[in-house]
Protein backbone atom coordinates (compact mmCIF):
# COMPACT_ATOMS: atom_id res chain seq x y z
CA UNK A 1 0.00 0.00 0.00
CA UNK A 2 0.89 3.49 -0.91
CA UNK A 3 1.48 6.32 1.68
CA UNK A 4 -0.12 9.74 0.95
CA UNK A 5 -1.92 9.96 -2.35
CA UNK A 6 0.62 13.80 -3.54
CA UNK A 7 -2.91 15.28 -5.64
CA UNK A 8 -2.34 17.99 -7.69
CA UNK A 9 -5.22 20.47 -8.62
CA UNK A 10 -5.73 21.89 -12.40
CA UNK A 11 -7.73 24.85 -11.55
CA UNK A 12 -8.68 26.90 -8.79
CA UNK A 13 -12.15 27.74 -10.01
CA UNK A 14 -15.18 27.37 -8.15
CA UNK A 15 -15.47 23.59 -7.66
CA UNK A 16 -11.86 23.55 -6.25
CA UNK A 17 -12.81 26.52 -4.00
CA UNK A 18 -15.77 25.09 -2.76
CA UNK A 19 -15.34 21.47 -2.79
CA UNK A 20 -12.20 19.48 -3.76
CA UNK A 21 -9.79 22.03 -1.93
CA UNK A 22 -12.06 22.11 2.11
CA UNK A 23 -12.60 18.32 1.92
CA UNK A 24 -9.23 17.12 0.90
CA UNK A 25 -7.27 19.80 3.25
CA UNK A 26 -9.30 18.04 6.31
CA UNK A 27 -7.44 16.57 8.94
CA UNK A 28 -9.36 13.24 8.37
CA UNK A 29 -7.97 12.17 5.36
CA UNK A 30 -4.36 13.47 5.11
CA UNK A 31 -3.08 9.94 6.32
CA UNK A 32 -4.57 8.67 2.58
CA UNK A 33 -4.14 12.07 0.13
CA UNK A 34 -2.25 15.37 0.38
CA UNK A 35 -3.08 18.04 -1.95
CA UNK A 36 0.94 19.79 -2.53
CA UNK A 37 -0.14 21.98 -5.59
CA UNK A 38 -2.54 24.15 -7.34
CA UNK A 39 -2.27 25.46 -10.91
CA UNK A 40 -4.64 28.40 -12.44
CA UNK A 41 -4.12 30.79 -15.49
CA UNK A 42 -5.10 33.30 -13.07
CA UNK A 43 -2.14 32.93 -10.82
CA UNK A 44 -3.36 35.23 -7.91
CA UNK A 45 -5.85 33.15 -7.72
CA UNK A 46 -3.60 29.80 -7.68
CA UNK A 47 -1.55 31.59 -4.85
CA UNK A 48 -4.48 33.09 -2.69
CA UNK A 49 -6.33 29.50 -2.92
CA UNK A 50 -3.00 27.66 -1.81
CA UNK A 51 -2.62 30.43 1.43
CA UNK A 52 -6.16 30.00 2.18
CA UNK A 53 -5.94 25.99 2.70
CA UNK A 54 -2.36 25.28 2.95
CA UNK A 55 -1.15 23.69 -0.21
CA UNK A 56 2.49 24.09 0.02
CA UNK A 57 2.89 25.32 -4.02
CA UNK A 58 1.29 27.10 -6.39
CA UNK A 59 1.26 27.54 -10.56
CA UNK A 60 0.03 29.22 -13.14
CA UNK A 61 0.54 26.31 -15.63
CA UNK A 62 -0.02 22.71 -15.33
CA UNK A 63 3.57 22.01 -16.87
CA UNK A 64 4.96 23.82 -14.26
CA UNK A 65 3.34 22.58 -11.11
CA UNK A 66 4.13 18.73 -13.19
CA UNK A 67 7.79 19.48 -13.72
CA UNK A 68 8.32 19.54 -10.02
CA UNK A 69 7.89 16.51 -9.69
CA UNK A 70 5.81 15.69 -6.56
CA UNK A 71 2.87 14.56 -7.68
CA UNK A 72 1.11 10.48 -7.92
CA UNK A 73 -1.99 12.32 -9.48
CA UNK A 74 -4.39 15.15 -10.58
CA UNK A 75 -8.18 16.17 -10.21
CA UNK A 76 -8.80 17.64 -13.41
CA UNK A 77 -11.01 20.75 -12.92
CA UNK A 78 -10.59 23.54 -15.05
CA UNK A 79 -13.23 24.21 -17.82
CA UNK A 80 -14.54 21.24 -19.19
CA UNK A 81 -12.74 22.07 -22.76
CA UNK A 82 -9.38 22.10 -21.40
CA UNK A 83 -9.99 18.39 -19.72
CA UNK A 84 -8.72 16.39 -22.83
CA UNK A 85 -5.56 18.69 -23.27
CA UNK A 86 -4.70 18.24 -19.95
CA UNK A 87 -5.87 14.95 -19.42
CA UNK A 88 -2.88 13.63 -22.00
CA UNK A 89 -0.77 16.07 -20.35
CA UNK A 90 -1.14 14.13 -17.04
CA UNK A 91 -0.88 10.76 -18.71
CA UNK A 92 2.06 11.49 -20.63
CA UNK A 93 3.84 12.12 -17.04
CA UNK A 94 2.61 8.74 -15.69
CA UNK A 95 0.35 10.61 -13.36
CA UNK A 96 -3.45 8.76 -12.31
CA UNK A 97 -6.40 11.46 -13.05
CA UNK A 98 -9.65 12.14 -11.65
CA UNK A 99 -11.75 14.50 -14.07
CA UNK A 100 -14.47 16.74 -12.96
CA UNK A 101 -17.00 16.54 -14.91
CA UNK A 102 -16.98 16.01 -18.09
CA UNK A 103 -14.00 14.02 -18.70
CA UNK A 104 -14.30 15.32 -22.19
CA UNK A 105 -16.05 16.85 -25.42
CA UNK A 106 -15.87 13.90 -28.33
CA UNK A 107 -15.81 10.49 -27.95
CA UNK A 108 -13.00 10.21 -30.22
CA UNK A 109 -11.44 12.25 -27.56
CA UNK A 110 -12.29 10.06 -24.88
CA UNK A 111 -11.22 6.73 -27.11
CA UNK A 112 -7.64 8.45 -27.53
CA UNK A 113 -7.63 8.94 -23.07
CA UNK A 114 -8.51 5.74 -22.72
CA UNK A 115 -5.81 3.75 -24.67
CA UNK A 116 -3.23 6.34 -23.52
CA UNK A 117 -4.01 5.67 -19.81
CA UNK A 118 -3.97 2.11 -20.32
CA UNK A 119 -0.53 2.13 -22.82
CA UNK A 120 0.96 4.45 -19.14
CA UNK A 121 -0.94 2.04 -16.63
CA UNK A 122 -2.78 5.30 -15.38
CA UNK A 123 -5.93 4.96 -13.93
CA UNK A 124 -8.75 7.20 -14.95
CA UNK A 125 -12.06 7.68 -12.84
CA UNK A 126 -14.58 9.98 -14.03
CA UNK A 127 -16.81 12.40 -12.17
CA UNK A 128 -19.66 11.94 -11.84
CA UNK A 129 -19.38 8.47 -10.32
CA UNK A 130 -23.49 7.77 -9.90
CA UNK A 131 -23.71 4.33 -9.17
CA UNK A 132 -21.30 5.07 -6.03
CA UNK A 133 -24.81 6.06 -4.79
CA UNK A 134 -26.61 3.67 -2.46
CA UNK A 135 -29.81 4.44 -3.77
CA UNK A 136 -28.98 4.39 -7.12
CA UNK A 137 -27.49 0.67 -6.33
CA UNK A 138 -30.88 0.01 -4.35
CA UNK A 139 -32.94 1.22 -7.28
CA UNK A 140 -30.76 -0.85 -10.13
CA UNK A 141 -31.33 -3.79 -8.15
CA UNK A 142 -34.90 -3.34 -8.06
CA UNK A 143 -35.42 -3.07 -11.44
CA UNK A 144 -33.21 -6.60 -11.99
CA UNK A 145 -35.75 -7.94 -9.73
CA UNK A 146 -38.68 -6.56 -11.69
CA UNK A 147 -40.60 -4.54 -9.07
CA UNK A 148 -41.24 -2.00 -12.08
CA UNK A 149 -42.35 -4.91 -14.19
CA UNK A 150 -41.16 -4.40 -17.73
CA UNK A 151 -39.67 -1.18 -18.21
CA UNK A 152 -41.63 1.29 -20.46
CA UNK A 153 -39.75 4.59 -20.90
CA UNK A 154 -37.78 7.11 -18.34
CA UNK A 155 -36.83 10.50 -18.40
CA UNK A 156 -34.20 13.06 -16.72
CA UNK A 157 -32.42 16.46 -17.39
CA UNK A 158 -31.34 19.62 -16.20
CA UNK A 159 -31.53 23.47 -16.51
CA UNK A 160 -28.85 26.00 -16.37
CA UNK A 161 -31.17 28.93 -15.18
CA UNK A 162 -29.27 31.04 -13.58
CA UNK A 163 -27.26 28.91 -10.92
CA UNK A 164 -23.63 30.04 -12.12
CA UNK A 165 -24.23 33.80 -12.38
CA UNK A 166 -25.61 33.60 -8.62
CA UNK A 167 -22.82 31.18 -7.03
CA UNK A 168 -22.49 33.90 -4.59
CA UNK A 169 -19.23 32.79 -2.35
CA UNK A 170 -17.43 32.55 -5.63
CA UNK A 171 -18.78 35.14 -7.85
CA UNK A 172 -20.44 38.25 -5.34
CA UNK A 173 -16.60 39.20 -4.07
CA UNK A 174 -13.83 41.56 -5.06
CA UNK A 175 -11.13 39.75 -4.19
CA UNK A 176 -9.18 36.34 -6.79
CA UNK A 177 -11.50 33.61 -4.70
CA UNK A 178 -14.74 35.22 -5.51
CA UNK A 179 -14.73 37.52 -8.65
CA UNK A 180 -14.70 34.30 -10.76
CA UNK A 181 -16.21 34.80 -14.18
CA UNK A 182 -18.40 32.31 -15.16
CA UNK A 183 -18.08 32.55 -19.02
CA UNK A 184 -16.73 29.75 -19.88
CA UNK A 185 -20.08 28.02 -19.22
CA UNK A 186 -21.85 29.45 -21.79
CA UNK A 187 -19.33 28.99 -24.43
CA UNK A 188 -17.66 26.45 -27.06
CA UNK A 189 -15.96 24.13 -26.48
CA UNK A 190 -17.43 22.12 -23.23
CA UNK A 191 -19.97 24.49 -22.17
CA UNK A 192 -23.56 24.39 -21.92
CA UNK A 193 -25.79 22.14 -19.85
CA UNK A 194 -25.15 18.60 -21.00
CA UNK A 195 -21.76 18.42 -20.11
CA UNK A 196 -22.29 20.75 -16.90
CA UNK A 197 -25.44 19.09 -15.46
CA UNK A 198 -27.16 17.01 -17.82
CA UNK A 199 -24.52 14.53 -17.13
CA UNK A 200 -25.50 13.57 -13.58
CA UNK A 201 -28.91 12.21 -14.39
CA UNK A 202 -27.50 10.25 -17.95
CA UNK A 203 -24.57 8.88 -15.71
CA UNK A 204 -27.50 7.83 -13.25
CA UNK A 205 -29.96 6.17 -15.90
CA UNK A 206 -27.53 4.31 -17.95
CA UNK A 207 -26.38 2.79 -14.63
CA UNK A 208 -29.26 1.20 -14.19
CA UNK A 209 -31.05 0.66 -17.58
CA UNK A 210 -27.25 0.06 -19.54
CA UNK A 211 -25.97 1.17 -22.45
CA UNK A 212 -27.71 3.43 -24.85
CA UNK A 213 -28.32 2.05 -28.81
CA UNK A 214 -28.78 5.28 -30.75
CA UNK A 215 -29.68 8.70 -30.09
CA UNK A 216 -32.09 11.41 -31.85
CA UNK A 217 -31.49 14.95 -31.04
CA UNK A 218 -32.87 18.74 -31.57
CA UNK A 219 -30.37 21.47 -30.69
CA UNK A 220 -29.78 25.02 -30.53
CA UNK A 221 -29.07 28.16 -28.21
CA UNK A 222 -32.06 29.58 -26.61
CA UNK A 223 -30.36 32.63 -24.68
CA UNK A 224 -27.56 34.56 -26.84
CA UNK A 225 -26.27 36.48 -23.95
CA UNK A 226 -26.12 36.73 -20.44
CA UNK A 227 -25.89 39.21 -18.06
CA UNK A 228 -22.80 39.01 -14.88
CA UNK A 229 -22.13 41.89 -12.91
CA UNK A 230 -23.71 44.04 -15.51
CA UNK A 231 -21.21 42.69 -18.08
CA UNK A 232 -22.58 40.93 -20.75
CA UNK A 233 -21.46 37.15 -21.80
CA UNK A 234 -22.01 35.68 -24.95
CA UNK A 235 -23.45 31.90 -25.64
CA UNK A 236 -22.35 30.51 -28.56
CA UNK A 237 -22.88 26.81 -26.93
CA UNK A 238 -25.89 25.26 -27.82
CA UNK A 239 -28.30 25.81 -24.62
CA UNK A 240 -30.76 23.71 -25.55
CA UNK A 241 -30.72 19.99 -26.35
CA UNK A 242 -33.50 17.39 -25.89
CA UNK A 243 -33.11 14.15 -27.16
CA UNK A 244 -34.44 10.70 -27.37
CA UNK A 245 -32.39 7.65 -26.84
CA UNK A 246 -32.94 3.94 -28.07
CA UNK A 247 -32.11 1.48 -25.27
CA UNK A 248 -33.27 -1.45 -27.47
CA UNK A 249 -36.44 -3.17 -28.08
CA UNK A 250 -38.67 -0.40 -28.18
CA UNK A 251 -37.31 1.13 -24.52
CA UNK A 252 -36.97 5.09 -24.89
CA UNK A 253 -36.07 7.99 -22.63
CA UNK A 254 -36.30 11.51 -23.09
CA UNK A 255 -33.27 13.56 -22.11
CA UNK A 256 -32.88 17.33 -21.66
CA UNK A 257 -30.85 20.09 -21.29
CA UNK A 258 -32.02 23.23 -21.28
CA UNK A 259 -31.51 26.79 -20.76
CA UNK A 260 -34.18 27.26 -17.99
CA UNK A 261 -37.22 25.16 -16.65
CA UNK A 262 -36.55 21.87 -15.15
CA UNK A 263 -38.85 18.81 -13.71
CA UNK A 264 -38.79 17.97 -10.09
CA UNK A 265 -35.83 15.80 -9.01
CA UNK A 266 -32.94 17.43 -10.69
CA UNK A 267 -30.40 14.93 -12.16
CA UNK A 268 -32.64 11.78 -10.66
CA UNK A 269 -34.44 9.93 -13.35
CA UNK A 270 -37.85 9.28 -13.45
CA UNK A 271 -37.86 5.64 -14.46
CA UNK A 272 -41.35 3.92 -15.78
CA UNK A 273 -42.96 0.27 -16.03
CA UNK A 274 -45.72 -1.42 -16.34
CA UNK A 275 -46.03 -2.06 -12.56
CA UNK A 276 -44.84 1.56 -11.26
CA UNK A 277 -42.50 4.26 -11.34
CA UNK A 278 -39.19 5.19 -9.46
CA UNK A 279 -39.23 9.02 -9.35
CA UNK A 280 -36.17 10.35 -7.74
CA UNK A 281 -36.17 8.65 -3.75
CA UNK A 282 -39.69 6.98 -4.45
CA UNK A 283 -40.90 3.55 -5.41
CA UNK A 284 -44.65 3.95 -6.45
CA UNK A 285 -44.73 6.42 -3.75
CA UNK A 286 -43.37 5.33 -0.91
CA UNK A 287 -39.66 5.79 -0.01
CA UNK A 288 -36.69 3.78 -1.00
CA UNK A 289 -34.79 2.12 1.83
CA UNK A 290 -30.88 2.06 1.16
CA UNK A 291 -28.23 2.21 3.98
CA UNK A 292 -27.67 5.70 4.61
CA UNK A 293 -30.58 7.16 3.83
CA UNK A 294 -31.19 8.91 7.39
CA UNK A 295 -28.45 11.27 6.54
CA UNK A 296 -29.39 11.79 3.07
CA UNK A 297 -32.33 12.83 5.12
CA UNK A 298 -30.56 15.17 7.95
CA UNK A 299 -27.80 16.18 5.17
CA UNK A 300 -28.79 15.42 1.50
CA UNK A 301 -27.92 13.69 -1.37
CA UNK A 302 -24.29 12.84 -0.94
CA UNK A 303 -24.38 11.77 2.15
CA UNK A 304 -24.75 8.55 2.09
CA UNK A 305 -21.47 8.26 0.17
CA UNK A 306 -18.81 5.79 1.35
CA UNK A 307 -16.04 8.37 2.27
CA UNK A 308 -18.71 11.43 3.01
CA UNK A 309 -18.71 11.15 6.92
CA UNK A 310 -18.21 13.40 9.46
CA UNK A 311 -18.20 17.10 8.90
CA UNK A 312 -17.77 16.33 4.87
CA UNK A 313 -21.55 15.83 5.07
CA UNK A 314 -21.99 19.32 5.83
CA UNK A 315 -20.12 20.63 3.16
CA UNK A 316 -20.75 21.28 -0.40
CA UNK A 317 -19.71 19.45 -3.35
CA UNK A 318 -19.47 15.99 -1.34
CA UNK A 319 -20.00 13.88 -4.43
CA UNK A 320 -17.09 15.30 -5.96
CA UNK A 321 -14.92 14.64 -2.57
CA UNK A 322 -16.19 10.92 -2.91
CA UNK A 323 -15.24 10.61 -6.80
CA UNK A 324 -11.64 12.07 -5.46
CA UNK A 325 -11.22 9.31 -2.86
CA UNK A 326 -12.35 6.34 -5.28
CA UNK A 327 -9.11 7.36 -7.03
CA UNK A 328 -7.10 7.37 -4.08
CA UNK A 329 -8.15 4.09 -2.82
CA UNK A 330 -7.66 2.89 -6.08
CA UNK A 331 -4.52 3.98 -6.06
CA UNK A 332 -3.45 2.89 -3.00
CA UNK A 333 -4.75 -0.44 -2.27
CA UNK A 334 -6.07 -1.30 -5.62
CA UNK A 335 -9.67 -1.13 -4.52
CA UNK A 336 -11.86 -1.17 -7.50
CA UNK A 337 -14.67 1.52 -8.46
CA UNK A 338 -17.22 1.86 -10.47
CA UNK A 339 -16.16 5.16 -11.44
CA UNK A 340 -14.18 4.78 -14.01
CA UNK A 341 -14.00 6.40 -17.44
CA UNK A 342 -15.87 3.44 -19.42
CA UNK A 343 -19.44 4.73 -18.00
CA UNK A 344 -18.16 8.08 -18.96
CA UNK A 345 -17.32 7.56 -22.16
CA UNK A 346 -20.40 6.27 -23.57
CA UNK A 347 -22.09 9.12 -21.44
CA UNK A 348 -19.76 11.43 -23.43
CA UNK A 349 -20.79 9.88 -26.51
CA UNK A 350 -24.55 10.37 -25.99
CA UNK A 351 -24.41 13.71 -25.93
CA UNK A 352 -21.70 13.96 -29.38
CA UNK A 353 -24.01 12.03 -30.65
CA UNK A 354 -27.08 13.62 -29.96
CA UNK A 355 -24.74 17.55 -31.24
CA UNK A 356 -24.37 15.52 -34.84
CA UNK A 357 -28.05 13.85 -35.30
CA UNK A 358 -29.50 17.59 -34.76
CA UNK A 359 -26.99 18.66 -37.35
CA UNK A 360 -27.78 16.09 -39.62
CA UNK A 361 -31.55 15.70 -38.86
CA UNK A 362 -30.86 12.04 -38.41
CA UNK A 363 -30.80 9.16 -35.44
CA UNK A 364 -27.00 8.29 -34.72
CA UNK A 365 -25.74 4.97 -33.55
CA UNK A 366 -23.68 4.63 -30.91
CA UNK A 367 -20.72 2.40 -30.18
CA UNK A 368 -19.18 2.46 -26.93
CA UNK A 369 -20.59 0.09 -24.32
CA UNK A 370 -19.89 -0.80 -20.72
Amino acid sequence: MAEQVRLGIVGTGSISLRGLLPHLTMADVQDRVRITAVCDPVLDRAQAAAAKFGVPAAYATMEEMLAAGNLDAVSIASPIGLHYEQGVIAVEHGLHIHFNKSMTTTVDEADDLIARAQAKGVKLVSSPGELIHPRLQRIKQLVAEGALGRLTWAVTGSAFGRYHEQEDSVRAGSDPLTNINPAWYFRRPGGGPLYDMTVYGLHALTAVLGPAKRVTGFSGVRVHEREFHGEMLPTDMDDQTLMVLDFGDALFAFVYGVAAGGLPNLGRPTIFGTQGVVNGATLNGRPIEYPGREWVDQYGYAAALPHVVGAHRGMEEAHVYEDVMQLVDWVRDDTPTVATADPARHVIEIFDAAYRSAATGQAQELRTTF
